[in-house]
């Protein structure tokens, strides 16, 4: 706890594949939107403690410890609370919501036992609607409390059989907030279910809860079955594949790019972006990762996402693609501030939405056509229709590419010729080119070979900085970039030329630190922002599999368990990492979570070849 506010990296994430709620190891509930991840809050004392709102259980004894894990191989977290008196837990879930079918109403099961002894729970529930700008009315009814705003309402039903005895109390306050205070004894089990969209409060049996549970565990268990994943890293392989599912918008197949907004690059800075969208550059590394891994649907359901958009192009209208999107496909982002809360340790301001929806990110279409080129390798045939636009979207960024634009990073200090995007538009039309000669699909193969060439000479010349030895950010700046550290992946450049070799060792030389990666410099580079920032976990994951890929394998493998020492105690990670080792940023982040699933997979398959060789 720091300035009265849990760490970020002090919760666990849980959800329906529709929305999710972020808990924290004190039993608070402190990050809730409904009913999909980018709708305003219900909960949100994460980003203001005092207006956010939540929703806490905790034992009422002065002192007390608390663990936290997540029961085996499934979204369903625990928290328990160590006493003198007792032992007791928290079991909290989201039973999965029908998958394709978007619906209002989202639950989140909050079930109190005592393990040990006896133990006495205090229970506080304060709603902020709409990020605290929807007032609301409380009603108390024998079934729980009903609390009514202007256009939403939540239900909290108690759980208990009808013939129990009365175990707890409860009251409203001035502000509309239930108190309420419940003592079990060992093997007792009380609860509330938390239904956004629901009307009324009723009474539900114990039973009928453990059935809930049931449900939820054979749900995850049996969808985590599917991973064929079996090498060194299985457990943390296996949590970063349900957490990216847990980040998941079912019903379009959209992954959002974290399930929160606001939480600080730098704590007390202005870098606090909402990142509840769908980026493609996220959609399309998440059909690589999770093919990698077996799960099929899942990486179908992205495929679909991405080519509805490539579909709804209208290349004579602008760029054929945003970078971002809603979870629906819909591309509304306007960014606004809250100016009534005050932001994660005062770190402010606190946006929602986000400005940069709009702007150029020509690495997008590379990464787009890796995806789609990745999934045809696995048998997944794009229809004519997707062909046809694909080849509008290629033909397009022929007389595109050649311009400056803001990079994958998003910067706002103004356009450039990023050597990534370059990079990311020779691996577009490399690939649009191998699937035409491929599948003897009409296009404009002529012209796309003329571009990719065009591209590469263009990144030899001009991309390559001769002083420093390396592949620099762009082209006016001598300036080293982590997003780079792909080029050898994507078959840019052989893992053992000088040049890749060179590059390497200058990264390792300015952007890494005890394993630690930096995106880039920002004071060598400014980027229009103020403050700095942390290491990037995406980068450091990344800097893992380059490794791997030019034969550092030793060096790999300890920065790759270095690295893993960085996840909270549930095996999560947020965006950054602090000179302190504290986790900042938008918690827990797909992209990390993607970028450990390929490290693992690549180093894992490396070791194991390499053993075999002895």
């Amino acid at each position: 706890m720091k300035d009265g506010y849990p760490l970020i990296e002090d919760h666990g994430l849980i959800g329906d594949l529709q929305t999710s709620a972020l808990v924290s190891t004190d039993g608070s509930i402190d990050w809730f939107c409904a009913p999909r991840f980018d709708s305003p809050s219900v909960f949100g004392a994460l980003l203001d403690r005092e207006k956010g709102g939540f929703c806490r259980v905790r034992p009422t004894a002065d002192a007390f410890t608390t663990k936290q894990l997540y029961f085996p191989d499934t979204a369903v977290l625990v928290t328990r609370y160590l006493t003198e008196s007792g032992v007791g837990e928290v079991v909290d879930f989201m039973p999965v919501t029908s998958a394709r079918v978007p619906t209002e109403h989202h639950r989140i099961v909050r079930m109190l036992r005592c393990i040990r002894g006896q133990m006495s729970f205090e229970i506080d529930i304060a709603p902020r609607f709409d990020y605290g700008r929807e007032p609301h009315e409380t009603q108390i009814t024998e079934g729980g409390a009903v609390f009514r705003g202007a256009s939403t309402t939540m239900a909290v039903s108690l759980v208990r059989e009808p013939e129990d005895e009365q175990l707890g109390r409860g009251a409203a306050d001035e502000a509309g907030d239930v108190h309420a205070e419940v003592t079990l004894n060992m093997g007792e089990m009380r609860g509330m279910i938390l239904d956004v969209g629901g009307t009324e409060a009723r009474r539900t049996s114990v039973g009928e809860v453990w059935g809930l549970f049931n449900g939820t565990v054979k749900f995850w268990t049996t969808w985590l079955e599917q991973c064929t994943y079996t090498g060194r890293w299985r457990e943390m392989v296996n949590r970063s594949a349900i957490t990216l599912k847990l980040m998941t918008y079912a019903p379009s197949g959209g992954l959002v790019a974290a399930p929160t907004a606001a939480l600080p690059e730098q704590v007390g800075g202005e870098r606090n972006w909402d990142y509840r969208f769908t980026w493609v550059r996220d959609a399309s590394f998440s059909v690589y990762a999770l093919l990698r891994l077996g799960f099929i649907e899942e990486a179908v359901a992205f495929g679909a996402w991405m080519r509805e958009r490539v579909i709804d192009t209208h290349p004579d209208g602008g760029t054929p693609l945003n970078i971002m999107y809603r979870i629906d496909g819909s591309s509304d982002l306007s960014e606004e501030s809250l100016e009534h809360w005050e932001g994660y340790r005062k770190s402010f301001p606190v946006r929602v939405g986000n400005g940069a929806a709009d702007q150029l990110q020509l690495d997008i279409y590379g990464e787009m056509m890796d995806s789609l080129y990745s999934a045809d390798a696995r048998g997944f045939q794009m229809n004519y229709e997707g062909w046809l636009k694909m080849c509008d979207v290629l033909d397009w960024l022929v007389d595109h590419w050649d311009q400056p634009e803001e990079g994958i990073w998003e910067t706002r200090g103004g356009r450039q010729d990023f050597t990534y995007g370059r990079l990311m538009c020779w691996v577009a039309f490399d690939r649009g080119i191998r699937l035409a000669a491929k599948h003897g699909r009409p296009a404009s193969a002529d012209q796309w070979m003329a571009a990719r060439d065009a591209v590469f000479q263009q990144i030899m010349e001009k991309g390559w900085n001769e002083e420093r030895q390396a592949f620099v950010q762009h082209y006016q700046t001598n300036v080293l970039d982590a997003s780079l550290l792909r080029m050898a992946a994507l078959g840019f450049i052989s893992p053992t030329d000088p040049m890749w070799q060179s590059t390497l060792e200058a990264m390792d030389g300015e952007l890494v630190t005890d394993s630690l990666v930096y995106r880039y410099d920002p004071e060598a580079s400014p980027d229009g922002l103020r403050g700095s920032e942390g290491t990037f976990s995406l980068c450091t994951f990344t800097y893992v599999e380059a490794l791997a890929g030019a034969g550092h394998l030793d060096k790999a493998r300890v920065t790759f368990e270095k690295m893993l020492t960085y996840a909270n105690h549930l095996g999560l990670y947020s965006e950054e990492i602090a000179l302190t080792g504290e986790q900042i940023g938008n918690f827990p982040q797909a992209f990390t979570h993607l970028a450990l699933i390929n490290a693992a997979v690549t180093l894992d398959e490396r070791l194991t070849r390499r053993a075999a060789r002895r």
